[in-house]
């Protein structure tokens, strides 16, 4: 009888031991899922900051070309255009500055030349290109850019070639905007060799003829 009394409590204390094994088991189960769960999450984070600030540095590492090439180009219809006499006091010629504004609602892209003829009582006066540089502009909404336009001043004593009008072409468009000429009133006889009118690029306005 006494040997049945120490076997019942020997299994008794195997089986304590057992239980309490089991529930440190669970219990340590429990404590490491949310440390698992929070590891990964804090993984996120700077990936995604880091993708941003790629592609922003990215953007703002545009040179003009490729902005100009992501860009629609300026239409005439878009484009507000005035024209005003930038003669300086002195100059053998007479300048005007031509001013695009774009009013289109959106950014677009403009560059190079102009077209510029000059409605006369003798007929009509092509502008020849100066042959500068033309760099692209990236032209956002509601701003502005200018060019110019140089003539010989009329000082033959003559009537000279009365000037009507001004028609500009904005670059690589087919429409044109009519203007009144806001120049000297007349240009000199020519032979008719050449045209004594220039016009310079996109953005060239005040560097001088």
């Amino acid at each position: 009888m006494r040997v049945n009394k120490l076997t019942l409590a020997a299994l008794a204390v195997v089986a304590g031991l057992s239980l309490t094994a089991c529930q440190n088991d669970d219990a340590t189960g429990q404590s490491d899922s949310p440390a698992a769960s929070s590891s990964s999450s804090s993984t996120d984070g700077p990936g995604s900051d880091g993708s941003a600030q790629e592609a922003a540095e990215d953007d703002a590492g545009k040179s003009p070309e490729q902005e100009q090439s992501a860009t629609g180009k300026c239409r005439t219809d878009e484009l507000d255009v005035k024209a005003q006499d930038n003669t300086i006091d002195g100059d053998e010629a007479g300048t005007v500055a031509v001013t695009f504004t774009n009013g289109g609602g959106r950014d677009c892209a403009i560059a190079g030349f102009a077209g510029v003829d000059l409605k006369t009582d003798a007929g009509t006066v092509s502008a020849e290109r100066t042959g500068e540089p033309a760099p692209a502009t990236v032209l956002k909404d509601g701003e502005s850019v200018s060019f110019f336009i140089s003539y010989p001043a009329n000082d033959t004593g003559g009537s000279g070639v009365r000037i009507t009008g001004l028609v500009v072409t904005p670059p690589n468009e087919t429409k044109s905007i009519t203007l009144d000429w806001p120049g000297a009133a007349s240009l000199p006889v020519t032979d008719g060799s050449g045209t004594p009118v220039k016009v310079g690029p996109i953005g060239s306005a005040g560097q001088g003829g």
